[in-house]
């Protein structure tokens, strides 16, 4: 039998760049980024996560003034409209947390574990929430050719320092979720041995955020095009609920709650 896992919520994807790899350019005009987050939230997300840069494998890196001219202008707005809604920003630049924080924001989405200068302090002078992934290399070169001895007992170790780091400048264990960082430095096997393997890589008093929305391990094992693996994105999101999971981030806000609440229906 499954233990009953906690309530798995979900996180909407906003993307607000020119180049990411599902919905790149969609959502660049604030009034378009508006509607989509307004349809994120009725649609029953919990969170929207909001980016100024892309970090799919290869995406060039932007400028910090880059990054908060695509931004603000959509965190501010959509802050000001939708006042009850927790809003993740997705950044690794301590200038861009800063702002986001002083914005409005409730959780900082670090792809990098707040392992720039000044982040850890940063947080640590907040209130807000942190996700800390797990990636191996940098976007520009984290597909080239990943490799690890034990994919699970290295990501649980790295995401195990990460959270050590982060308690010892006296952020709580309860602002802190974990991404093993699904398709950042991992082939296709260390993909299906993370989420396989997702229970060992808890931590006491933290949660676990999964994304594996529309990403190319679907793909690989389905042989499906980026707007065709909804399905598969949602298998994964059943798997990762029954293994304690917290949150999902996704594009497809509807479909996911709907199975997640199947999932929980059943095992509650």
């Amino acid at each position: 039998m499954l233990a009953t896992p906690p309530a798995t919520h979900v996180m909407g994807i906003l993307n607000l760049t020119p180049d990411s790899f599902s919905d790149g350019g969609r959502f660049l005009d604030p009034q378009a980024a508006l509607e989509q987050a307004q349809r994120m939230v009725e649609e029953g997300a919990t969170y929207l996560d909001l980016g100024g840069e892309s970090t799919r494998p290869g995406a060039p890196a932007v400028s910090t003034s880059e990054e908060l001219r695509r931004l603000m202008p959509v965190l501010e707005t959509v802050r000001e409209q939708l006042p009850h809604t927790k809003l993740s920003v997705d950044t690794s630049k301590s200038a861009v947390m800063q702002a986001a924080i002083a914005a409005g924001a409730d959780m900082i989405n670090d792809v990098n574990a707040l392992r720039a200068p000044g982040a850890l302090e940063l947080i640590a002078a907040s209130q807000v929430e942190v996700c800390l992934m797990h990636m191996q290399g940098d976007p520009r070169t984290m597909q080239q050719q990943p490799h690890y001895q034990d994919v699970v007992a290295q990501v649980q170790q790295f995401l195990a320092q990460r959270v050590q780091s982060c308690t010892q400048v006296g952020i709580a264990r309860h602002r802190l979720y974990l991404d093993p960082g699904f398709g950042f430095g991992k082939n296709l096997q260390h993909n299906l041995l993370l989420m396989k393997h997702l229970k060992q890589l808890q931590q006491p008093d933290c949660k676990l955020l999964i994304g594996v929305s529309r990403k190319s391990l679907i793909g690989a094992v389905l042989d499906k095009p980026v707007n065709q693996r909804l399905y598969g994105g949602l298998a994964l999101a059943v798997l990762a609920a029954t293994q304690g999971t917290h949150l999902i981030r996704t594009h497809d806000v509807a479909p996911t709650l709907e199975v997640l609440r199947m999932t929980q229906a059943v095992l509650s």
